[in-house]
């Protein structure tokens, strides 16, 4: 139904901007709650979802091993990973706030109909910690669309707000367009859950510089970032480094935009990475796959050209879950580096000496350090080292890829946004969740399924605080 029809029913009691994971479970909160809602989804309906459509799983605290999770996952041991990806960059209480609150996320998300399988094997090492969406990120969207529809919450597409109308601390109505029309929505409260802003490359290149030019967004093209500007320019306290950001390493013959989870690579740990200088750059074997993915795409960025290559041999083809592209495949070490472009002596030179400083001869366990190591290298590889010997050899070209960005809006523990009046006094009736106020939790680093559990908590928060206030 047009937005213009839909608007008769107003004003209402919430309005959400987004329509991911963290909107849906603000919207679902608040209409359970008994109020009036209503999303605006700047994308189609068939890209409705933002970056949770590309998503598997969520990370949660538990005390027990469960049908899907096969062991306890406690509320320190989530903080201790949390702290450690972050480097300690994070607001320690907030985070608390949300492990603690991610307790209960399991089963009450289950409530609005999402459904878990066993979590998966392979590189990932997330048996224990992370629950994985049966059917992945969409098939979680369609299931809470569809609760959320159910309980009576309205939703327009290609809906996107292009205005805030803010007077001092309260929200009073967004302009939203839609249809070719600008439309006045009016709203006793606002949740913001309508991304970062990784798919605006001018304002990537503020922080990033013409690097940016060269970076993939792994995501949804509508991540701009419109609603995020508005808000700091409306008074709304900012958080977060321009240049932070969740960036993987990715295969770099993806799509500029929404190539998803099927163009990460995770074959890191199995070889060695080198740049188009055939230089190595950074310990492959720092730490087990999920806690060190994501500091890839910031290391590929800083590299000339924005451009790595991930070489291995036979022996580790079938050890981690396979890109959409085929690795580029070559009978010697020689020919893979002609047909990647590289000078090939640099290139055998590299992975010969490589080979030759590796030690260690322990049971080789991707699931945990296993000490085999290298040793008398200038960048040294800590654990998983194996030399690359047995044709046929392999290698992944692979650039940064952008999933979503830390800089936002700063909030308290429900979810208000604050003011930036030198007080962080909390706003009247704006709230935010998801990707838009991520960086109060990440501020740098990132560790798999902590992105839906941002969104999930904060956007459940959000919902139930603004239908209090809608009281």
């Amino acid at each position: 139904m047009p937005l213009n029809q839909i608007e008769r029913n107003g004003p209402w009691d919430l309005l959400v901007a987004g329509g991911g994971n963290a909107a849906l479970c603000a919207a679902i909160a608040a209409r359970r709650a008994g109020r009036s809602v209503l999303i605006v989804e700047a994308a189609p309906k068939f890209y409705r979802g933002g970056n949770t459509r590309h998503t598997r799983n969520m990370r949660c605290a538990h005390d027990h091993a469960t049908d899907t999770l096969t062991g306890p996952y406690t509320e320190e041991e989530f903080l201790d990973d949390l702290l450690r990806v972050t480097g300690g960059n994070t607001d320690e209480a907030l985070s608390r706030h949300m492990i603690a609150e991610s307790k209960s996320m399991l089963d009450w998300i289950q409530e609005q109909g999402v459904r878990f399988q066993p979590s998966l094997g392979g590189t990932l090492s997330l048996g224990r910690t992370n629950s994985f969406f049966l059917g992945g990120g969409r098939s979680m969207l369609n299931s809470l669309y569809a609760t959320a529809e159910r309980l009576g919450v309205e939703v327009v597409y290609d809906a996107e707000v292009v205005a805030l109308d803010i007077e001092g601390r309260t929200f009073r109505a967004a302009t939203v367009r839609h249809d070719g029309a600008d439309i006045r929505v009016e709203a006793a409260a606002f949740v913001a859950a309508c991304g970062g802003f990784e798919a605006n490359i001018e304002w990537l290149k503020e922080g990033w510089g013409e690097k940016a030019d060269n970076f993939l967004i792994r995501g949804t093209p509508y991540n701009r970032g419109t609603v995020t500007r508005m808000l700091i320019d409306a008074g709304m306290q900012q958080i977060g480094d321009p240049t932070q950001c969740h960036a993987v390493a990715i295969d770099a013959r993806a799509p500029k935009f929404d190539g998803g989870i099927i163009t990460r690579l995770d074959c890191v740990v199995f070889g060695v990475v080198m740049n188009r200088d055939c230089e190595r750059f950074y310990d492959e074997g720092e730490d087990i796959w999920p806690k060190r993915y994501a500091i890839w795409g910031r290391l590929i960025a800083n590299q000339p050209g924005q451009i790595a290559y991930v070489v291995f041999d036979a022996p580790n083809i079938k050890r981690f879950m396979p890109s959409l592209f085929p690795p580029v495949e070559a009978p010697t070490l020689r020919e893979l580096a002609e047909k990647l472009e590289l000078d090939p002596r640099k290139f055998e030179a590299t992975v010969t000496e490589f080979n030759d400083a590796v030690v260690g001869g322990f049971p080789f366990d991707h699931t945990e350090p296993d000490g085999n190591r290298t040793e008398g290298l200038p960048v040294g590889k800590s654990n998983w080292a194996q030399k690359i010997e047995t044709p046929p050899y392999y290698a992944y070209p692979v650039r940064p890829g952008i999933t979503f960005t830390y800089l936002g809006v700063k909030i308290d523990q429900q979810a208000r946004i604050l003011m930036n009046d030198g007080n962080g006094t909390p706003s009247d009736n704006m709230f935010a969740a998801g990707e838009i106020m991520a960086g109060n939790v990440l501020g740098q680093g990132y560790a798999a399924g902590i992105g839906m559990t941002i969104g999930a908590v904060f956007g459940r928060i959000a919902g139930q605080e603004a239908a209090r206030h809608g009281a």
